[in-house]
This record gives structure tokens, sequence and C-alpha cells, in this order.
């Protein structure tokens, strides 16, 4: 048995060490956020942070947890809220900007890629909460084991979804 942090909950583990961190999240843990997408890193939908970075879940033993923060897009608003230093009562109202610009501009279509291209947007904004246009597409096709891929084709909604919770994330009017 091992124990992982998941959105700032200790949890205990069952699972063998090398079983997938997707399975445990999933399966044993009820996080049902990251999707199973190929199962071999090459789509993105099992993104999650783990110390603030992008690691595909399908491919991460869970032992490579033991010791680190794994955030899921259920524990992004948390995360927001701790970096602002929000009172309790004002997180329970908070979203984080990615989740509050995704639904403003509405980008999900079948939705089965978001949560991963969540993760790696707000990934994205820790490290440049200001990046252009190239900066996103580099992201999010060059900068992890793969490209993540969204069949439904929403990369326009995306990269204005992205700009969107910049602007939100700098504390600037989104009109």
């Amino acid at each position: 048995m091992v124990t992982i942090v998941v959105n700032g909950e200790r949890r205990d583990v069952q699972s063998s060490a090398d079983t997938p961190l997707l399975y445990v999240l999933r399966n044993e843990l009820n996080v049902m956020t990251p999707k199973f997408g190929c199962g071999l890193a090459q789509c993105g939908a099992c993104s999650i942070l783990l110390d603030g970075e992008e690691v595909r879940a399908c491919i991460t033993p869970v032992d490579m947890a033991v010791g680190k923060e794994v955030t899921t897009v259920d524990g992004l608003a948390a995360r927001w809220a701790k970096q602002r230093k929000l009172t309790p009562e004002a997180a329970a109202k908070t979203l984080h900007p990615v989740q509050e610009a995704w639904v403003d501009e509405q980008v999900p279509q079948c939705g089965i890629c978001q949560f991963g291209m969540m993760i790696k947007v707000t990934e994205l904004l820790e490290h440049n909460p200001r990046p252009s246009d190239a900066d996103i597409k580099e992201a999010l096709t060059n900068s992890g084991p793969s490209p993540h891929l969204c069949r439904c084709a929403s990369y326009a909604a995306i990269l204005e979804g992205v700009h969107r919770a910049a602007q939100i994330m700098a504390g600037g009017d989104v009109g």
C-alpha cells in the first residue's frame, strides 16, 4: 500500500506500485476527470498535474506520485484558491480561471479531451501567464510525449479559452 496526495487529500492506495495512476484514480479513488483515451500517452486525455507538471496518467505508475501532489481538474479550483489565499467561503464559490474560461468560451464539444487540455493549459499559464498563439500551440503540440488531440477539432475555441483564462488570471477585464 502507498499513500498519495490527490487534490489536496491524502489517499491510501491498495493497487500495486506499478499500476498506472490513471487506473488508480478512476477505479480505486473514484476520481473520474482524467479520461482513458489511448492508453499509450498519445492523446493527452488522461493528463494530470504532478507537482505542477503535466504527466500522462495512463503510463505513470502510481509509485511515481508518492511524495508529490496530484492535481486533476477536480482540484484546480482549490489549487487556485490556495495560490490566491482565498478564504474558505470565497474558495467554495471559485472556479479556476481555466475552468471559468472553458465555460465562458463554451470550449468543449464532446469533452473527452477537455480535462487533459485544461490541465496542460493550467501548467502553461503557471509558467507563462501571457502566452502568444504560438506559445499555446507549442504547449499543446510539442511539449508532451505527444500532442493533445481533439477529435472534434475545437482548437479555435481552445485558443480563445486560453487567452480568456490568462486575462482572468491577470485580473483583467474580460468583458
